[in-house]
């Protein structure tokens, strides 16, 4: 199972549900798509965006006191559901462990989280030290990205090469 959000409030008095959303795809949320809950499978009934979050109204849910119950709850789809990425575009849990090389092969860390932000994703890695340094995700300094092989190739930007070994 993936996780695709998290259910962060109530809305209104009908039922509706505020979600974090993990993804950027909002298709997801679709008024019939099935989501997983801990409580089993719900419908989407109704589904809109405010402020770039999906406000959900899922199936058997009628009322505040109902959505209030799934503050907290986390939403999934099964692994099957992952829509196939665009080359050169990987899932956050595909680069997480990930060894990091520099462009001579020397171990530089691994990569322990990818922090999405509005200009380009930053992969954080911990350095067998255990120090952490964040790597901008962009072709500059990203040079080859091997999931099967788990490792990434990077040029580490000026500066940041003595601080990383």
């Amino acid at each position: 199972m993936i996780a695709i959000g998290k259910i962060v409030a109530a809305v209104g008095l009908r039922g509706e549900v505020k979600v974090l959303a993990y993804s950027d795809n909002m298709a997801r949320f679709a008024v019939g798509s099935v989501l997983r809950l801990g409580d089993g499978e719900r419908k989407v009934e109704g589904s809109r965006l405010v402020k770039r979050a999906p406000v959900l109204k899922l199936e058997g849910i009628g009322d505040r006191t109902q959505a209030e119950a799934l503050r907290g709850v986390e939403l999934f789809i099964g692994e099957d559901e992952l829509a196939p990425l665009p080359d050169g575009v990987y899932y956050v849990r595909d680069l997480k462990g990930c060894a990091v090389t520099d462009e001579g092969g020397a171990a530089l860390g691994t990569i322990r989280d990818v922090i999405q932000n509005g200009a380009q994703d930053l992969y954080e890695v911990v350095a067998p030290d255990g120090k952490a340094f964040l790597i901008p995700a962009v072709a500059e300094f990203i040079l080859r990205v091997d999931i099967g092989g788990r490792r990434v190739e990077v040029r580490l930007p000026e500066g940041l090469a003595e601080l990383a070994t």
